[in-house]
């Protein structure tokens, strides 16, 4: 008996894939051979540059959040109800610009009461100071007694410190009455509105508005544990002065933004590492005369992390990868003359405007395959160079549209 094979198990044909290496490397072989000649593998087309070697410094990237630097709740510092609203909501306000009004009668009437008293008390010490004066003449004549003048003399003081007290009351009460007026104590922009006119307050409560500063203001962010632990090693070395010390540049973006637009500098690093986690709070300034930066917005930070120092720079689209290994192919001369591609293992730092920086592997004066790569089958095959610019290596193609390592 024969067996049936179910139709979910048959193979299917192999199909028409794509396998441009394996099509490519049959026609080299077939056409190489064609003649019965020495096989000869024609040289591969590709775009090299030299390596570009600059002054640059390693910037570290942090998130961090846009902060004003200054924020003031706006409360009432006497009771009664508002009788008025100055200012509109999310309106910028000047330093010392009217906001709320509240009920100034009864404070008005205080102040009254209170100048009647001081004005009560000084006559009482005008009145003191005359009879302690008359006591004073007629003891000179032994007409009245050292006990009556010193008795008027004690008059005289009280009296006088009546008047105190009574001139303390008139600028309590001229304080309260000030108060009845709410002016913005910072210049900056309004918040919302959260009581209006007719509404009760009390000494304090509740909050009316808030004020927040405009320009400049903070952009806060947190460094792990062996970024601060590195810029203490680079401050003791003078490689680079410390944040604490010296206003270091930022380069913050925000959101939607690409690369890092903004410049700021550094003006504050906390005096401890939170041991929950591992993290030191810093701040650096920005300017915002547009009111670009709103408080509460996320933001992107760069720190400067290094000194100036020479570094070799390549394009990150001429690094390949070989398992954990990173390498490219630069250029060497054949033995009959020409460029051969030479794999160089490479050993990459930080990328710093578009390019990747190369801590081994390369050196000044090296040219570095950047595109056409893949049509290298193997180190040391011949390569017709066309050189381009390390840091624009796609923008003059040819009339080909596609790039070398896409053919």
């Amino acid at each position: 008996m024969t067996a049936s094979i179910p139709t979910t198990a048959r193979r299917k044909p192999l199909g028409p894939g794509p396998r441009p290496l394996l099509t490519a490397a049959l026609a080299l072989l077939l056409v190489a051979c064609s003649g019965g000649g020495e096989f000869v593998m024609p040289p591969a087309e590709v775009s090299a540059a030299p390596v570009l070697v600059r002054s640059v410094a390693q910037w570290d990237e942090f998130t961090g959040r846009i902060e004003a630097i200054e924020q003031a709740e706006i409360r009432p510092q006497v009771a009664g109800t508002i009788t008025a609203v100055h200012f509109r909501e999310g309106a910028l306000l000047r330093r010392g610009q009217l906001l709320f009004e509240i009920d100034d009668r009864p404070y008005r009437a205080a102040l009254d009461v209170a100048r009647a008293d001081l004005a009560r008390a000084e006559a009482r010490q005008r009145l003191a100071r005359s009879e302690l004066a008359r006591s004073r003449s007629l003891l000179a004549e032994n007409a009245v007694s050292a006990g009556e003048v010193e008795a008027r003399e004690n008059e005289a003081g009280q009296a006088e410190a009546d008047t105190l007290a009574a001139r303390a009351r008139v600028a309590q009460a001229e304080l309260e009455l000030s108060f009845t007026r709410i002016s913005a104590p910072i210049d900056g922009r309004a918040g919302a509105i959260l009581l209006r006119t007719g509404n009760l307050v009390g000494v304090g409560e509740p909050v009316l508005t808030t004020v927040v500063s405009k320009d400049p203001v903070h952009v806060s962010f947190r460094s792990d544990e062996r970024a601060y632990l590195r810029y203490q090693a680079m401050a003791r070395e003078g490689e680079l002065p410390s944040s604490r010390d010296a206003a270091n540049p930022v380069r913050v973006a925000l959101a939607n933004e690409q690369g890092f637009p903004h410049e700021g500098r550094m003006v504050f690093v906390d005096n401890a590492v939170d041991p929950a986690t591992g993290t030191i709070l810093a701040r650096a300034e920005l300017a915002n005369p547009d009111g670009r930066f709103t408080p509460g917005l996320f933001a992107r930070v760069r720190l400067l992390g290094s000194g100036e120092r020479e570094a070799v720079l390549i394009h990150p689209q001429a690094v390949l990868t070989d398992q954990d290994r990173r390498y490219v192919f630069v250029l060497g001369e054949g033995p009959e003359g020409g460029n051969v591609a030479l794999r160089r293992d490479v050993v990459l730092g930080p990328q710093i405007d578009g390019l990747v920086v190369v801590e081994q592997g390369l050196a000044a004066g090296d040219r570095v395959v950047v595109n056409g790569m893949r049509r290298i089958f193997f180190p040391g095959a011949p390569v017709l160079a066309r050189e381009v610019a390390m840091d624009a290596p796609d923008a003059d193609s040819g009339s080909d549209s596609r790039r070398p390592d896409e053919g």
